[in-house]
């Protein structure tokens, strides 16, 4: 196994000319549209204070959210140096350079696809103190089921991971395998965050068997955010 961390995404360059002025195309005109839409979000936040005690005590965790919500979440969580994993596909490199220019620092794998190289990048980061966001349902589904990857970097860490979710009231929705949410302009915006919760095994076969334990904390922060709406 490499010993190296996946390359930011500055570092790629997308093998197919066509493929990467697509993207650079995309992100011209996807990031202006952000700024402009986000200018109008009202957002409320709901459960936030034990993550903030935890980043004060300089404990790093993992943000889980679910792949379709993370267009707002990452909006939220502009600069503030979180460590953001993203698949290395075309579409994953689109969103890897608008997080770039959110202030994300990205990691490019998946837990599933180059599992093993991204779970070594992912805990190495924990371990050094740094918070690393996860969407244990990506990159490519099914949408809101929860894949062991996050847990395993928990156990290998020591890190907690934190449900995040979000609710909106209005929202365009890709014809995507996630419905992955644009939020229309002016929409009101919910985000809920869970309690941080550390994984219990003590292996990682261990760590994946939790899955059912975490998918349930995942939607729990889902209902709360869409009852505080």
């Amino acid at each position: 196994m490499s010993d190296t961390l996946p390359a930011a995404a500055s570092d790629v360059r997308l093998a197919d000319p066509d493929q990467e002025r697509k993207v650079r195309r995309a992100v011209r005109v996807g990031w202006p549209t952000l700024r402009l839409l986000s200018s109008t979000w009202r957002v409320r936040v709901l459960g936030v204070e034990p993550v903030a005690r935890l980043r004060a005590a300089n404990q790093p965790v993992i943000l889980a959210c679910w792949h379709g919500q993370l267009l707002p979440l990452m909006w939220h969580h502009r600069d503030e140096g979180v460590n953001a994993l993203i698949s290395e596909h075309r579409d994953g490199e689109i969103v890897a350079r608008i997080a770039q220019r959110l202030g994300f620092v990205t990691i490019r794998g998946s837990t599933s696809r180059g599992g093993g190289r991204a779970l070594l990048a992912v805990s190495r980061l924990l371990k050094e103190g740094h918070d690393v966001a996860i969407t244990p349902d990506g990159p490519r589904g099914p949408a809101l089921v929860y894949a062991p990857g996050a847990l395993i970097a928990a156990q290998r860490s020591g890190a907690p991971i934190v449900p995040v979710a979000m609710a909106v009231s209005r929202a365009w929705r890709l014809r995507s395998w996630d419905s992955f949410a644009i939020p229309k302009p002016f929409a009101r915006i919910t985000i809920a965050y869970g309690e941080p919760t550390w994984v219990e095994a003590t292996d990682a076969r261990g760590a994946a068997a939790e899955v059912a334990r975490f998918s349930a904390l995942q939607a729990a922060a889902t209902r709360r955010a869409e009852q505080g709406r």
